[in-house]
């Protein structure tokens, strides 16, 4: 059997030039063989590669870059694998799609392992300062045993991370040194005598002060730091004390640890003590909405506006927010849409002065745009804060009858969404057992662009009223 000796340095450029001189000259992977120095069979007959020849070679890029990691594999049949792999590559264009061939697999899995090798290289090295401190480039080493031969492939990694000093990763195998900006390596290197670092010792101490014993999973953590890199990690010195000390200090942990309910009791609980509506004393009311800061809308309204009108009124009428105008004034219904609700009211015969107005949200949502405010309905969330305050506003006045202007306010009166075409001019039980009359915003009616459809819209309001009039005066 031929066998060519590929140098354990430059092994990926040495492999490559003479298996590309082999499949040139024709020699078929059963007819040569390749080897490390002092490797081999003692009956081999060693040749030196044959020249690569002037007939091009095309591999798929999937191959070059499969062959440029496996090269640094420990296995010693490396070599004539990816050798066989290149010579069926010459007839079968789509063998590197085949997963389920073996040798491609074979060679995948090597790749991996020098993959994962290369990882644990860039996580597990520990340099110690083995230079003048104070000089300008500080000298540094590090012991290290990795499974591949992956210190060539992965010296410039630490050459671009730490170029400003000089430094030697030394192994069984290949040594890197990197002095003076220059990248070298050799091989067989002794083990160097390293000094004690105090750094160390810090870095052991936070190493235990972040080990979480709560989520300690020893399988998961040996995986990500096999045992046999610990010998060379300070901080792995601690881990078998802190593996042994997990069950107690994680049952101490549960123990100090404050008893929290579920979140949605939690929930509850907060909604229970901060009840469910104001009920302080009458003259207290406007004080106390006044200083409301249940949700954010308080930090960018100018005034929390409050309900308007005799606290004994039968009718009730709730609006979605205050608007521009009403947050400057501090009172509802004073801006556009408010005189179109006058205008109803007029129309429909109901007395302004002997009906309570108010709205679903006390403070105006809106957003900046130059020198204008825009009006911004409110969410959710929102409205169900202000329910503190309508619902201590219903138990106060008392109505027998309430109408709810928009969806914002029927949300918030009945409980219940849905569209406004379909529950216009209904009658709905409201959450406080008072019956809410459902109609138009009147900022919807300014906001229709046909004049049919607003004359219609502002009829519809104006008969809503006329309604919910008769009906509390029943």
């Amino acid at each position: 059997m031929k066998r060519i000796v590929v140098p354990r340095l430059g092994a990926d450029k040495a492999w490559r030039e003479a298996a590309r001189g082999c499949l040139a000259a024709g020699i078929a992977p059963d007819e040569v063989t390749f080897s490390e120095a002092g490797a081999g069979g003692l009956f081999d007959e060693v040749i030196a590669p044959p020249s690569g020849g002037t007939r091009a070679i095309n591999v798929p890029k999937s191959f070059i870059s499969l062959a440029e990691t496996v090269v640094w594999h420990s296995d010693a049949d490396r070599f004539d694998r990816l050798y066989a792999c290149l010579w069926r590559l010459q007839k079968q264009r789509g063998l590197m799609q085949d997963r389920a061939d073996p040798l491609v697999q074979s060679l995948r899995r090597m790749e991996k392992n020098v993959h994962r090798c290369q990882h644990k290289m860039k996580a597990f090295v520990r340099f110690r300062e083995i230079g003048d401190p104070a000089a300008a480039r500080r000298s540094f080493a590090a012991w290290f045993e990795p499974t591949h031969h992956t210190v060539e492939p992965t010296a410039q990694f630490f050459a671009n991370r730490f170029g400003d000093m000089d430094w030697r990763i030394v192994t069984p195998d290949v040594s890197a040194f990197f002095e003076g900006g220059k990248l070298s390596f050799a091989l067989d290197m002794p083990r160097p005598e390293m000094p004690e670092d105090a750094h160390e010792d810090l870095w052991t101490t936070y190493f235990c002060n972040i080990f979480n014993p709560a989520r300690l999973k020893v399988n998961a953590m040996t995986s990500e730091m096999p045992k046999k890199y610990w010998k060379n990690l300070p901080e792995a010195a601690s881990i078998p004390g802190l593996i042994a000390q997990a069950p107690t200090r994680a049952r101490e942990m549960a123990e100090a640890a404050p008893t929290l309910p579920p979140l949605r009791a939690a929930r509850v609980q907060e909604a229970a003590e901060r009840g469910t509506h104001w009920d302080g004393p009458s003259e207290g009311f406007a004080a106390a909405l006044a200083g409301c800061q249940r949700c954010h809308l308080c930090h960018h309204a100018t005034q929390v506006v409050p309900g308007i009108g005799p606290e004994a009124a039968d009718l009730m009428i709730v609006g979605e927010q205050p608007g521009d105008r009403e947050d400057l004034e501090g009172v509802p219904f004073v801006g556009p849409a408010g005189q179109v609700l006058t205008q109803a009211m007029a129309t429909a015969g109901v007395s302004r002065e002997g009906v309570y107005m108010t709205n679903a949200v006390k403070h105006y949502k809106h957003i900046v745009r130059g020198k204008r405010r825009i009006h911004q309905s409110p969410n959710r969330d929102e409205i169900q804060h202000c329910q503190f305050w309508l619902d201590a506003e219903v138990g106060r006045v008392k109505p027998k009858m309430i109408v709810a202007l928009g969806a914002t306010a029927a949300l918030s009166l009945t409980g219940r969404n849905g569209p406004m075409k379909t529950r216009r001019g209904t009658v709905e039980p409201g959450r406080l057992g008072v019956p809410v009359l459902i109609t138009y915003h009147p900022a919807y009616v300014l906001r229709l662009r046909d004049q049919a459809a607003q004359d219609a819209a502002r009829a519809a309001l104006s008969a809503d009223l006329a309604t919910a009039w008769k009906q509390q005066a029943a």
